[in-house]
């Protein structure tokens, strides 16, 4: 298996077109798997930079548009259809290339990791309880349990600090809900990552946050209204559709909803540089190289 990472705005979809083709050419087909959490839901295209059907240059592609808007997107289902396209693309003699930005699902599949079991009751009742008792007070009770645990979740990653507390009382400990500090690979992986300098970066995700709205955001997103959109517990949240609802329902403006936009996708790269820094065995590109494609190929059939 061949996996894409990197921050958003690196280029990861470019690349890994290219390397198919070059792949293909050589007399190995290969077929994308999407790795963004928010690509994976249909009419969301504009605010996540997905690939129209007419620009992927009939490299298939796999786990894009799959969800309704008011489905709630699981690391743990992701893992096994992402697992399922990989096994199937192999039997087929092909070469899975796996591209994505969000760091907890590229790891899901991976690295050999099993998500315990979940309890939507208990999971209920630990989120009313994180409404009436606050983060604070979830994190204390997590902290109790494994200081160390709770110190990797953070106080204000509310749905971790719930999915760990969950766990915890249906294992023993929250442990078994974390993906291992030394995991091992579910099987051979090649890892490429783009990289970009933080300044060239920041200046290319501005620009690009700029470019959804006048690309259309707003329509999008009006015509995701009917479909759920307000009610959808993940696709609700997504960076740019979150604040375009805001713009839409009169609680901020287009200036506002523009700059809080681009804030949060330069903090969402920076947590991602921060995520895949922690993989071992990453080749690391340099986005815009003239010679990219190649040392690509190179990387990945050494």
């Amino acid at each position: 298996m061949i996996c894409i990472i990197g921050p958003t705005g690196t280029g990861k979809s470019e690349l890994s077109l290219n390397l198919a083709e070059r792949l293909a050419a050589a007399g190995r087909p290969a077929e994308i798997i999407n790795a963004d959490a928010m690509q994976l839901y249909r009419g969301m295209d504009i605010g996540t930079a997905k690939l129209p059907p007419g620009e992927r240059r009939g490299v298939p592609h796999h786990l894009l548009d799959v969800l309704d808007v008011t489905t709630e997107s699981t690391v743990a289902q992701y893992q096994a259809d992402a697992r399922a396209a990989v096994d199937d693309i192999v039997a087929r003699g092909a070469t899975p290339v796996l591209v994505g930005g969000s760091g907890l699902y590229v790891a899901s599949v991976i690295y050999d990791f099993q998500f315990p079991a979940s309890d939507k009751a208990i999971r209920a009742r630990l989120e009313a309880e994180l409404e009436t008792e606050g983060a604070g007070a979830l994190y204390r009770r997590l902290a109790a349990l494994d200081s160390a645990i709770a110190s990797r979740i953070g106080s204000q990653n509310t749905r971790r600090l719930v999915r760990a507390l969950e766990v915890a009382e249906l294992t023993g400990s929250p442990v078994a809900g974390m993906l291992p500090e030394e995991p091992v690979y579910w099987r051979r992986t090649r890892i490429v990552g783009l990289r970009a300098p933080r300044e060239e970066l920041v200046a290319r995700l501005d620009e690009r946050v700029r470019g959804m709205w006048r690309g259309g955001l707003l329509d999008e997103v009006r015509e995701l209204i009917p479909q759920g959109l307000e009610h959808g517990v993940t696709a609700s949240r997504a960076i740019g559709y979150a604040q375009a609802l805001q713009q839409l329902a009169g609680t901020a403006t287009e200036a506002q909803a523009i700059e809080q936009t681009q804030q949060l996708t330069r903090r969402y790269a920076r947590r991602q540089v921060s995520w895949f820094r922690r993989y071992a065995d990453i080749v690391w590109l340099d986005y815009d190289a003239p010679d990219l494609v190649d040392a690509a190929v190179a990387s990945v059939t050494n």
